[in-house]
């Protein structure tokens, strides 16, 4: 004879799974703490269908700031001139895209979390984990994915 679920164990195990698909978590893809700005999954990583894809011309990466990509989830930064740097836009703690770059750090609405844009690692939490470098190369005035 096989058990029947009672109304008790259908309950209890409906609980427990939305308990753990409502707890967020520092990374992974946890969600976005409900602000309608979910960038998606985890940041990194490009697909062979976009490489070489120009993302941004080099003149519209300001020096000592940078410029966020929001449709390719990318964040270009210029921390010294010349010198380019990639990162993920989607912010480790929860998964939202970034907003914006100022005053050194990239920098996220959702939670207060702030990137040095020299390497993308968290000046401010509550991030605990730094922005996955993005692979790119620069060709001529233009950064293109690599």
């Amino acid at each position: 004879m096989t058990p029947r679920a009672t109304r008790r164990t259908v309950l209890l195990a409906s609980g427990a799974a939305a308990l753990a698909a409502g707890c967020g978590s520092d990374g992974g893809n946890g969600g976005n703490g409900g602000d309608g700005r979910d960038g998606g999954g985890g940041g990194g990583g490009t697909s062979s269908d976009t490489a070489g894809q120009e993302l941004i011309p080099t003149a519209d990466v300001p020096v000592g700031g940078g410029t966020v990509l929001p449709d390719e989830k990318i964040v270009v930064t210029q921390p010294q001139e010349g010198d380019f740097k990639a990162f993920s836009a989607i912010c480790t703690h929860q998964n939202c895209v970034v907003a914006d770059v100022a005053d050194g750090t990239v920098n996220c609405a959702c939670h207060g979390s702030r990137f040095r844009i020299t390497d993308g690692s968290v000046e401010q939490g509550p991030a605990t984990r730094p922005l996955p470098a993005e692979p790119i190369t620069v060709e001529g005035n233009s950064i293109r994915r690599a």
